[in-house]
């Protein structure tokens, strides 16, 4: 998922693990976790690390080989994402449940993403994003277009 391009961001800065654990203040050992995929990195955790290496999501996520989007915001929004990831689905005829069901999940989670009650976590997000051709840093608001080629089944 992303681990690759993670591992060679922090060695290009010659950057140790324990150093990026730091900046994103955790613990070393969980770090390592998440860079390995051992464990999948929270999508905060993240986006504080494109933001450190002034990367996209998109390219950590292997969707993109550009590095950054002119137009791209360092925060995400969850407003943003809410109803952002609603339209998606709308604008495309996917079901709550048909997308709970891509997904592994329950139609009350789609519907709690939509409604801004939880946010969409890391798996579900790069699923969604490889699935349907559309760019995470989109739907999270860090950038106002849809960078990748529409693609939605």
């Amino acid at each position: 998922m992303y681990k690759d391009r993670l591992k060679t961001l922090r060695l290009e800065k010659g950057l140790l693990q324990k150093d990026l654990a730091n900046i994103i203040n955790i613990s070393e050992i969980s770090y390592t976790h998440y860079e390995s995929e051992y464990f999948i990195m929270p999508l905060k955790y993240l986006i504080k690390m494109c933001d450190y290496f002034n990367v996209s999501l998109d390219y950590l996520f292997k969707f993109s080989d550009n590095e950054t989007y002119n137009d791209m915001k360092k925060e995400y929004e969850s407003k943003i994402f809410s109803l952002r990831f609603k339209n998606f689905r709308k604008e495309n005829n996917i079901t709550q449940v048909k997308l709970a069901k891509v997904l592994n999940t329950t139609q009350s989670a789609i519907a709690n993403y939509e409604k801004g009650t939880n946010f969409i976590n890391t798996p579900f997000l790069y699923t969604v994003c490889k699935k349907y051709n559309i760019s995470a840093d989109y739907l999270l608001g860090r950038i106002d277009t849809n960078t990748l080629k529409k693609r939605y089944n």
